[in-house]
């Protein structure tokens, strides 16, 4: 199964490896900051050593991948599907959480399965896209595509991990692109989101409607497509409600506090503005690593997890957010030269795939811990401190390198 790894080597796009290192050592260190400080409680303390211990066990994971044919995923991408649907499944009867059912716990170790599922899913959209005899202008082949999307997500919320749902729900849209979908269908396919958000108002549910339809007629689209989408977002509009009145009390408080419907400054508002204090606080160049008062004195919660940005903010400034973010662009920017390149169709929605899950982390991650998205738990990939998320970025990371090895080969 594995081919000459000094070969392979060799061939591995420095650049991206140099960015995952800058990344995870940007993490470790203020992994290391955020363990350091006086009111840190006993048992976060080896989380330093235990992310070292982590990266490590990451480094064999993308070593492996890297030295696996391509092929190899291809002919065994639905039963990693298969795999992944059935850890989700597994884990609603025999896993564990805070108030819900996240992880199998394993002695020292938590593995989210949902991660797993998360590269298991890009590997069958992938598979399933680039097959000969799927037709993305065939409404059946489209729907497939979702239907391979939703089984996890579905399975996701029902944890509950809404954050984590979200980030499969977004997998569809850009990889039916890179598969050749028309602009047209994607804009279709887009529109019940609209009707989604524009739901809980009448007049701007009405106006959305109005918008839509217009742009459909003005494209000359055929009657009975327009009827069509017009029921569907109708539909949306009418389940909306339903579905808000049946979520948990605080996925709807991060909701209103996010849009600044509810002011909750002792809550979910809270962390928000205590992110938000930490990253402002920073200046140009931040207090210094070990300096930051914020992480020092614990006035943010998790910050060794979903807020670990705050903690480059405030300790490293201006200059350091700019730093990883730029970092992180650029990484995502080669894996995209890579994708552009590639031979084969399936390497490139892998490639498209990866893109898009770390893109949606980090814009959602970045986004709530300054306060333009709502707090979801979603960590930032290379950098939050965890086994099963620093593990399936590596392994995301592996594949990545794996197509700019072979991206001009043919499956």
């Amino acid at each position: 199964m594995f081919e000459g790894t000094e070969e392979k080597l060799r061939d591995l796009d420095k650049i991206i490896v140099v960015c995952i290192f800058i990344l995870v050592a940007a993490g470790l260190m203020a992994i290391y900051s955020v363990t350091t400080a006086v009111h840190t409680p006993e048992i976060l303390k080896g989380n330093f050593a235990k992310q070292v211990l982590w990266f490590t066990i990451g480094i064999m994971i993308a070593s492996a991948i890297v030295t696996t044919p391509m092929k190899f995923f291809y002919t065994y991408a639905y039963w990693f599907y298969g795999i992944g649907v059935l850890l989700l499944v597994l884990v609603l009867f025999v896993g564990a959480g805070k108030g819900a059912h996240r992880w199998f716990v394993l002695g020292p170790v938590r593995v989210q399965p949902s991660e797993i599922a998360k590269i298991a899913t890009v590997l069958a959209l992938s598979r399933f896209a680039a097959s000969d005899a799927v037709d993305l202008r065939r409404f059946k082949d489209v729907a497939m595509m979702f239907a391979i999307v939703v089984v996890p997500a579905l399975l996701i919320v029902k944890e509950p991990d809404l954050g984590t749902a979200i980030v499969f729900f977004s997998l569809a849209i850009p990889m039916l692109f890179w598969a050749g979908l028309s602009p047209f269908i994607i804009f279709v396919l887009i529109t019940p989101i609209v009707a989604l958000v524009a739901s809980f108002h009448v007049v701007t549910f009405f106006i959305a409607m109005a918008l839509i339809i217009g742009v459909l007629l003005w494209l000359r689209t055929r009657l009975w497509i327009v009827f069509t989408v017009f029921l569907v977002n109708v539909a949306v509009g009418v389940i909306t409600p339903k579905v808000w009145e049946g979520m948990r009390d605080y996925q709807r408080d991060r909701i209103l506090t996010f849009v600044g419907v509810a002011e909750d400054p002792k809550g979910t508002g809270y962390q928000v503005n205590q992110a938000k204090v930490a990253i402002g606080s920073g200046g140009f160049w931040g207090k210094g690593w070990l300096h930051g008062t914020q992480t020092k004195l614990r006035f943010l919660p998790e910050q060794h997890t979903d807020f670990i940005f705050t903690v480059i903010g405030e300790e490293f400034g201006f200059f350091g957010v700019s730093l990883v973010m730029g970092v992180f662009l650029t990484l995502l920017l080669r894996a995209l030269l890579i994708a552009g390149s590639a031979k084969s169709k399936f390497t490139v929605l892998v490639v498209a795939g990866c893109v898009t899950a770390i893109s949606v982390h980090v814009i959602i991650n970045i986004g709530m811990c300054v306060g333009v998205m709502p707090v979801t738990g979603i960590p930032l990939p290379f950098l939050s401190y965890g086994g099963s998320a620093l593990w399936t970025n590596m392994a995301i990371a592996g594949l990545i390198l794996n197509a700019g090895v072979r991206r001009f080969q043919y499956l």
